[in-house]
C-alpha cells in the first residue's frame, strides 16, 4: 500500500474513533512530515505518543504538545539493575556479594553516567565472568580505559567493550547478525542453519562426554550472547524454552555493522549503492536488504547471498516490460477474447522470463564458489528452477521457500549438490503439486529438509540413506516411504503432512509391528491431514515410537484420543486441531504431568462437556480453547489448573459460561475473551453474573465480539 493510501486510510479510521497511536524512536523531522498527513483528521479524540532521542523532532512534531524528558537512572537505580544483570540470583539466605566485587562493581557503575543500555550491557559481559575476582578487574581496567564521563560516548564505548570482549568463537557469530535488516526478527532456528552451513560452528567434543553436534554448539553460542545482553529474546520455545526469535537494539547493530565493515565481513547491497557492487572483488558475503539486478556483482569467489526481498518486485517487472505494451496491456486487460490482448500479453510474459533466467544463469556461471543462497521474500522467479544451478556443487544452504515457477517440477540436476545442509522446497507454482525428482537420497550431508506442501503422484522419494537428517518437514506415505524413517537415527522434529499409512501392519497383534522412529532425540512431531483420517491404530503405534517428544500438534480426524501410555510423558505443549474428539479429552491430558500449553481448536472436541477435576494439569500455564462449536458446559474444579496464567476463549458460540473454577486460580492473568456473543461477554464484563470468579485478572480483552 502506498504511503498517501495508507495515510488517507489511517486518518479516516482516526475520525471515527478513539485510540492511541505510539510511533516510537522517530529519527528526523523528515519521517515525520511524511507520517503527517495521517493525523490530519480535523475531529478525533485519539491521542499520539511520540519518541525520540531528538528533542527537536518533538517539538518540531508538535509545539504546543506535552514533552516528557526521560531523566538518566539516579545511583540507587543504577546499582539495583546492574546487580539483578551482573550478579546471579542465589537461594542462599542472607547471601552477600564479594566486598572487593561490589567496590569494583560500584565503581563500573559510575562510569555508565545512567544510561540504563549501558549498565544493562557492561551487566552482561561481567555476568559471564561472575564469580571470578580475577575476571572482574580486567574488564575494571578496561572500563576505565574506555569511557569517559562524557554521557554522549559512555554508551558508545560500552557497547563498543562488549564487542572485544567476546571470546573469538563468538565473534564471527555476532558479525553474522549485521546481514539482517535493522528491526528484523530473527528466527534462532534458521540463523543456526546459517551459522553451521557457513562453518562459523561446528560440532565438539567434551572431554568424557558425547560428541555434540555443531546446532547444540550454536545453541550455546546464541544464548551466551542472549546473556551478554548483545540480542534481546522475543520469543522462547514453549517446552524446551530455548530461543525461537530474537530483534538487536538498533545502536548493537550499529556497533556490528561497524565491525563488519571494518573487518569486510559482509556487503550490504541495495539500489543506492548497486554501482560500488562492482568494486567488491574480495568480499565473499553480500546481504541484498532491497532489490538490485545480480549482475551488478563482480565477485567470483562470493560465498554467501541472501536475499530480503523479493526475488524481482512488481515496480520492477513493471520497468522491464516494454512501456508501451504495459501500458496497452493495462487499458485492454479487460477484453478477454481479444486476440491482440493475448499476443501482446505473451509477449510481456516472454521478457520478464527472458530477464529472469539472465537473473539464474549469471548467478550460475559466476558465483561457483557459492555456499548460501537464502530467499527471504519469495516472488515470481521465472519458469522453472534452471538445471544449471547443478553448478553450485559447493552449495550447503538452499532456500526457495516462496519462489513462485510457472513449472512446478523440479530439475534432477539438484542431486548434484551433494554438500547440501538445510534444503527447502517449498515452492509455489500455478500447480499446487510439485513435482520433486528422486534425487535426495544423494545428499548424505542433509541435516534440515522442507520438502514441497503437496507433491504430484509421480512425486516418490527414497530417503534412507539421510542419517544426518534432524528436520523432516511435510513427510508423508504417498510420496515417501515409512520404512525410512527408521534409518533417522538423529532426528528431532518430524512433520507428516498428508498420508500416513503403514504397510503390512499387523492389526491382531500390534506389539509385533516394528518400531516407526528409532532417534532417541525426537523432541516434537506433528501430523496435519486436510483430506481426511488417519487410523488410530497407526497413529497409537507411531506415539510409542515418539518416547521422547516434549510437542505435539494434531490436525487431523482421529475421533478417539490415543489412551494415555502412548503418548510421551515429556509432552509439555500439545494442539488438537480438526481431530473430532467424541469423548473429553481432560481425563486423559490432565495425566501429563509437565504439560505446559494446550490449544484445543476447531472441532478439536465435538462433545458437549468438558471437565477439569481435582489436581489435574499440575504445571499447565496457557489454555487456549477455540472453535468448539458444540461444547456448552466447561467445569473446573477447586485445585485444578493452579498455574494457569493465560486463558484463551475463542468463538465457542454455545457455552454458557465461564466455570466457577476459575476463581480458584490466583496465578491467572490474562483471560481473552474473542469473537463470543454478546450474552456470553455481558456475563463476564464488569457487573455480570460471572465476572466474580475473574475478577481477580489483572488482565481481561475483549475482542471482536458481537
Amino acid at each position: 500500500m502506498k504511503v498517501e493510501k495508507l495515510s488517507e486510510k489511517l486518518s479516516s479510521f482516526l475520525e471515527k474513533n478513539k485510540c492511541l497511536v505510539i510511533l516510537d524512536d522517530i529519527w528526523n523531522t523528515e519521517v515525520w512530515d511524511n507520517l503527517k498527513p495521517a493525523f490530519s483528521a480535523r475531529e478525533t479524540k485519539s491521542k499520539i505518543l511520540l519518541t525520540s532521542r531528538n528533542k527537536e523532532i518533538i517539538s518540531h512534531a508538535d509545539k504546543n504538545g506535552f514533552l516528557y524528558e526521560l531523566q538518566c537512572l539516579n545511583y540507587e537505580q543504577s546499582w539495583e539493575l546492574f546487580q539483578n544483570i551482573a550478579i546471579p540470583p542465589t537461594n542462599s539466605p542472607g547471601y552477600k556479594i564479594d566486598a572487593k566485587m561490589k567496590e569494583l562493581g560500584e565503581d563500573m557503575v559510575k562510569h555508565c553516567a545512567g544510561l540504563p543500555l549501558a549498565i544493562i550491557i557492561l551487566g552482561g559481559i561481567l555476568a559471564t565472568k561472575y564469580p571470578s575476582l580475577t575476571e572482574w578487574l580486567k574488564v575494571s581496567a578496561n572500563v576505565k580505559s574506555y569511557l569517559n564521563n562524557d554521557k554522549g560516548d559512555v554508551l558508545r564505548d560500552v557497547l563498543a567493550l562488549s564487542y572485544d570482549d567476546l571470546p573469538p568463537y563468538l565473534r564471527p557469530c555476532f558479525l553474522y547478525l549485521s546481514h539482517f535488516p535493522e528491526d528484523y526478527e530473527i528466527p534462532a532456528d534458521r540463523l543456526i542453519q546459517l551459522w553451521v552451513a557457513e562453518g562459523i560452528v561446528s560440532s565438539k567434543q567434551e572431554e568424557g562426554d558425547e560428541r555434540q553436534i555443531a546446532e547444540d554448539v550454536a545453541e550455546g553460542y546464541l544464548l551466551e550472547l542472549a546473556e551478554r545482553c548483545m540480542i534481546q529474546v522475543r520469543e522462547r520455545d514453549i517446552a524446551t524454552l530455548k530461543i525461537r526469535s530474537f530483534q538487536m537494539h538498533d545502536l548493537m547493530r550499529d556497533v556490528c555493522l561497524s565491525k563488519a565493515k571494518q573487518q569486510k565481513f559482509l556487503y550490504i547491497a541495495d539500489q543506492s549503492n548497486e554501482c560500488q557492487l562492482s568494486t567488491i572483488g574480495r568480499v565473499r558475503r553480500v546481504s541484498a536488504h532491497k532489490f538490485f539486478w545480480i549482475q551488478c556483482i563482480k565477485s567470483p569467489r562470493l560465498r554467501s547471498l541472501l536475499f530480503f526481498e523479493e526475488f524481482v518486485p512488481n515496480e520492477e517487472t513493471d520497468k522491464a516490460a516494454p512501456l508501451t505494451m504495459l501500458s496497452y496491456f493495462k487499458n485492454h486487460e479487460e477484453e478477454t477474447f481479444n486476440p491482440l490482448v493475448w499476443f501482446v500479453a505473451l509477449l510481456i510474459l516472454s521478457v520478464l522470463a527472458t530477464k529472469f533466467r539472465g537473473i539464474w544463469k549469471y548467478m550460475f556461471n559466476n558465483f561457483n564458489f557459492l555456499r548460501v543462497l537464502d530467499y527471504e521474500r519469495g516472488g515470481v522467479a521465472g519458469c522453472k528452477l534452471p538445471n544449471d544451478i547443478a553448478k553450485l556443487i559447493h552449495l550447503r544452504f538452499l532456500r526457495l521457500r516462496g519462489l513462485y515457477f510457472l513449472s512446478s517440477k523440479l530439475p534432477s540436476s539438484l542431486g548434484n549438490l551433494r554438500c547440501l545442509q538445510p534444503l527447502d522446497l517449498r515452492i509455489e507454482s500455478e500447480c499446487s503439486n510439485s513435482h520433486v525428482p528422486n534425487v535426495l537420497w544423494r545428499m548424505q550431508q542433509l541435516r534440515h529438509l522442507y520438502l514441497p506442501q503437496e507433491c504430484n503422484r509421480k512425486t516418490k522419494l527414497k530417503l534412507g540413506t539421510l542419517r544426518n537428517l534432524q528436520t523432516l518437514i511435510n513427510f508423508n506415505t504417498k510420496n515417501c516411504y515409512v520404512k525410512d524413517l527408521i534409518n533417522m537415527t538423529n532426528l528431532r522434529e518430524l512433520e507428516i503432512r498428508g498420508s500416513f499409512n503403514i504397510e503390512d501392519f499387523n492389526t491382531e497383534e500390534l506389539d509385533k509391528n516394528p518400531p516407526i522412529i528409532q532417534s532417541k532425540y525426537l523432541h516434537s512431531l506433528s501430523i496435519i491431514n486436510d483430506e481426511g483420517k488417519i487410523d488410530p491404530r497407526h497413529l497409537a503405534h507411531l506415539l510409542l515410537s515418539c518416547e521422547n517428544i516434549s510437542k505435539l500438534r494434531l490436525d487431523v480426524e482421529i475421533r478417539r484420543l490415543p489412551e494415555y501410555h502412548y503418548l510421551s510423558s515429556n509432552l509439555a505443549y500439545i494442539k488438537l486441531r480438526r481431530c473430532k474428539l467424541e469423548e473429553d479429552p481432560m481425563p486423559t491430558l490432565k495425566k501429563l504431568l509437565y504439560l505446559r500449553m494446550l490449544e484445543l481448536h476447531e472441532e478439536a472436541f465435538t462433545g458437549k462437556e468438558m471437565f477439569c477435576c481435582g489436581q489435574a494439569f499440575a504445571k499447565l500455564e496457557s489454555l487456549s480453547l477455540k472453535e468448539l462449536n458444540f461444547l456448552e458446559e466447561w467445569k473446573v474444579s477447586e485445585g485444578a489448573m493452579p498455574c494457569l496464567r493465560r486463558l484463551e476463549i475463542g468463538n465457542c458460540r454455545q457455552l454458557k459460561k465461564l466455570p466457577d473454577g476459575l476463581r480458584f486460580i490466583a496465578t491467572l492473568q490474562e483471560l481473552k475473551i474473542e469473537s463470543m456473543p454478546k450474552t456470553f461477554k455481558d456475563k463476564v464484563e464488569e457487573g455480570g453474573e460471572d465476572f466474580c470468579k475473574v475478577r481477580h485478572v489483572p488482565s481481561i480483552i475483549f475482542q471482536d465480539c458481537e
